[in-house]
């Protein structure tokens, strides 16, 4: 009984205390409510083989039990300021985009280039505060920066930074005419780039100590100003995307594509054209990059002044050998959307009326394939999850909770969209071989999410394979941990078994999996591919205009969309991580 206890108690204290030195003054202290929890718990060990199970509930007991002493005034005074900054931001990129006279988007830049500002003076301080503590950072979160989400982030931040050259490159050319804060804003967002990125790159992890309520306040500062300048960059490209149509429809505001009237400004070079088409489509880069920062600071916000135990790394191998049908029907899909995406884009800008109908016809049809694909393999997968028996993941896991929380929540604008389309289309009658197209996306598309969200969230809720593999072995060596002999034996064991199951295929249920999470991967990607870089359907095809007016319809279009272009990414990220798991 009383070695029960002390390695239950070398357990937690071990890790608090390992890195203190003489003379270090540690801000993690345990009351003595706390520490009777603690005691209260450790006495329920009853016996060497109820051990792993007692130590594990009361790790977890004590750990919700010291974070909710955490939880100061430093949530809500960071909770504050992130609504503040967003609502004045929502209201500031609002303006300057429906009254260009009162509210001009110099002001909208001028307020960002402030934040941006903030933010990377905020960012600086905590680099070098805590390089200069080591007691700063005592604990580390394995699951913060999975590396699909730092390789993302890396990779729209490069685009991003291009994208901010070529509008450095285009507002040059109006300097002579126009304010130079439109210069100032890119330059600032450039840097802004570096420094944020090297940021979540070395930090993602930290689950800190010290000065915990000004480090959630500059938390919230970073995520309100990643969202903010996603705001500004989502309205930015809608109102590029967007033409009115010439129909007879009744128009509050103008909404148009072009930045400068040509009548008023001119360019003083003749690259201004091409870098302006250019730096619009690299907008869906940036875009991402936006919302990958703000889901990085919102992990490490909800990680400040966190106690979590070592974590246990296991080697995930990728093995494109295991899975061929899903990755070759996936990139067959993506190679075909892609050529149909480049004729809709081509036909749609025609003002020949057949051209046109002809591109809707093949956009349409496309998208049904594709989603009716995605239905029937997303079923294929939910049966497997039936047939399989892996246990349900009990561990806490912020970033969990977050990848589950953004994936229903993004999804919610691709149903708004669908949802208004099939009353609209069906109110109207639905005549035609386009409107009969169109309802049929819709309806699919309502379906497709559904599903596609039960499968990843399910998934993400398991346990991994190689984990349900371990656990056995595991729970025998800490049963046995004090006879010398078994435990020799177990290694033994446990290594012959290692050995044997890594040279072992993968079951049935494994490569069906597998399989499924590439298909819906790629199809992911050909999905985002088309909304993201200008495909509007909702606009080229008039029903919906007709139906709910060109202003409304507009905006639902244009609140939504943006949602549903992040779904689709941030599936692709669900998806990968589910085909580790599987």
């Amino acid at each position: 009984m009383d070695t029960m206890k002390t390695v239950a108690q070398q357990m937690f204290w071990k890790k608090l205390f390992c890195r203190k030195k003489p003379n270090d003054a540690v801000e993690v202290h345990l009351s003595n409510i706390e520490t009777a929890a603690q005691m209260d718990n450790i006495q329920h060990l009853s016996s060497p083989f109820s051990n792993v199970e007692s130590v594990r509930a009361s790790g977890h007991h004590m750990e919700a039990v010291i974070e909710r002493a955490h939880h100061g005034g430093g949530w809500l005074l960071s909770g504050i300021i992130c609504i503040n900054i967003l609502i004045l931001g929502c209201a500031l990129v609002s303006g300057s985009a429906f009254n260009s006279v009162a509210i001009t988007a110099v002001h909208r830049q001028i307020f960002l280039i402030i934040l941006l500002l903030l933010t990377m003076l905020w960012m600086l301080f905590y680099t070098v505060d805590t390089s200069r503590r080591d007691q700063a950072v005592l604990f580390k979160d394995s699951h913060a920066r999975p590396v699909w989400l730092a390789a993302g982030l890396l990779l729209f931040g490069i685009l991003s930074l291009l994208m901010d050259i070529f509008k450095i490159a285009t507002y040059v050319g109006y300097l002579h005419c126009d304010s130079a804060v439109k210069v100032a804003f890119p330059v600032v967002q450039a840097v802004f780039l570096f420094v944020q990125t090297y940021f979540l790159w070395v930090h993602a992890k930290d689950c800190v100590q010290l000065h915990t309520n000004f480090t959630r306040c500059g938390l919230t500062l970073t995520l309100s100003t990643n969202l903010v300048v996603w705001m500004a960059a989502v309205t930015e490209e809608s109102i590029h995307q967007t033409e009115i149509p010439e129909l007879n429809v009744n128009v509050s505001h103008k909404m148009y594509r072009a930045s400068y009237s040509e009548k008023k400004c001119q360019c003083s070079h003749s690259a201004c054209d091409t870098f302006k088409e250019a730096f619009y489509y690299l907008y869906p880069f940036n875009i991402e990059y936006s919302l990958f920062a703000s889901a990085m600071a919102y992990i490490m916000w909800k990680n400040v002044g966190r106690l979590v135990e070592d974590p246990k790394h296991h080697s995930v191998k990728l093995s494109p050998k295991d899975v061929c049908l899903g990755p070759a029907m996936g990139i067959l899909l993506v190679v075909g959307g892609l050529v149909t995406f480049i004729l809709y884009e081509v036909d749609i800008l025609k003002e020949d009326e057949n051209n046109r109908n002809k591109a809707l016809l093949i956009h349409f049809i496309t998208n049904i394939v594709i989603v009716s694909l995605m239905c029937l393999s997303t079923v294929i997968g939910c049966i497997v999850y039936r047939l399989d028996h892996r246990e349900h993941v009990s561990e806490k896991n912020p970033s969990r909770s977050l990848d589950v929380g953004l994936l229903v929540g993004a999804s919610m604008g691709q149903f708004i969209i669908s949802y208004f389309t099939i009353v609209a289309v069906v109110a109207t009658g639905a005549r035609g071989y386009l409107n009969t197209l169109n309802l049929s996306w819709a309806v699919l598309t309502v379906l497709q999410l559904g599903l596609q969200n039960y499968f990843i969230i399910e998934g993400l809720n398991r346990e991994p394979f190689h984990v349900m593999q371990e656990a056995a072995l595991h729970t025998n060596a800490h049963a046995f941990q004090e006879h010398t002999e078994m435990s020799a034996v177990v290694e033994c064991n446990k290594s012959s078994y290692s050995l044997t199951s890594s040279l072992d295929k993968p079951s049935w249920k494994r490569r069906v999996l597998k399989e499924v999470c590439a298909f819906l991967l790629f199809a992911n990607i050909i999905l985002w591919i088309m909304p993201a870089f200008g495909a509007r359907p909702q606009f080229d095809h008039p029903i919906e205009i007709k139906f709910y007016k060109f202003t409304m319809w507009a905006a639902i279009v244009n609140i939504g969309l943006p949602f549903g272009i992040f779904y689709r990414m941030h599936s692709v990220a669900s998806l990968f991580e589910v085909y580790l798991m599987s």
